[in-house]
């Protein structure tokens, strides 16, 4: 059985307490109160009481931590150099139109790099998780990317910039256009960290989306990492966490996809 640093351990536990709300609620999504942050951008009283329950079981294990939070935003903590960035329910959107596919994503950075990360799926029971230089791992289980070399095989997943003219305007029409165009299939999954997990274990081999926040990835991108995949920016930018478009594949199609997609973008 693959060992678990004391961080990994206390996040596993504070993601199984708050799955156990997030699906509880799932089966009476009808019932949720439901309010509006921007276009297509959605909160339900089952993103903050799954936040609530984060925020007190790691404040609890670790009170001098800061947190960057979907929901209540950045608090900092006595430690500043280390925080906890939490994005309760990756996915609201599916959630709230009762479609099952979610999850729960919770990393750790310290200074200014993540060294360990839990996303946790709760319908499929499926727990990706790593540590800064021992690999990933979904349960017990190693993860690799995959194997494939050659762009025409590969299932490759999206973001959809879903009224919002910000994302059609750094060219998403041309690059999806481009990508369909080389690829063996596109998807648009809605849930970003799953993507990037899921490029872990070889289910998908590339991603890219445009706009995505600091919660939505930072789990992913270690996992991804230690998985032996590659993530960065379409413009170059070293900082992942910053506004842009983010660019995820197996270390054989990653100079590839962004080829592509760098050349769709004029």
């Amino acid at each position: 059985m693959a060992r678990r640093s004391a961080n990994i351990e206390m996040m596993v536990r504070a993601v199984m307490k708050a799955a156990r709300g997030l699906v509880r609620d799932f089966g009476e999504v009808e019932q949720l109160q439901v309010s509006r942050k921007g276009p297509g951008d959605f909160v339900s009283n089952a993103d903050r009481r799954a936040e609530k329950i984060l925020k007190d079981e790691l404040k609890r294990a670790r009170p001098e931590f800061g947190f960057l939070m979907e929901e209540s935003g950045e608090e900092v903590g006595s430690q500043p150099q280390n925080r906890w960035i939490v994005d309760p329910l990756d996915g609201t959107t599916n959630f709230l139109h009762g479609l099952p596919h979610f999850a729960i994503s919770v990393a750790l950075e310290q200074f200014g790099e993540i060294t360990a990360a839990v996303i946790f799926d709760p319908l499929r029971d499926e727990l990706f998780w790593a540590d800064k230089g021992s690999g990933a791992y979904i349960n017990d289980r190693r993860l690799r990317v995959s194997a494939r070399t050659s762009l025409d095989q590969a299932l490759v997943g999206c973001g959809l910039p879903v009224q919002d003219w910000k994302g059609r305007e750094k060219g998403f029409t041309a690059q999806m256009n481009a990508m369909a165009d080389r690829v063996a299939g596109l998807r648009r999954l809605g849930t970003a960290s799953l993507d990037l997990a899921w490029i872990a274990a070889g289910r998908q081999d590339a991603f890219w989306e445009y706009g995505l926040q600091p919660w939505d990835i930072a789990a992913g991108i270690l996992i991804l990492r230690e998985s032996g995949g590659r993530i960065g920016k379409l413009d170059g930018d070293e900082d992942l966490l910053s506004e842009g478009t983010i660019v995820a594949a197996s270390s054989a199609l990653y100079d590839k996809v962004v080829e592509v997609l760098q050349a769709a973008s004029g």
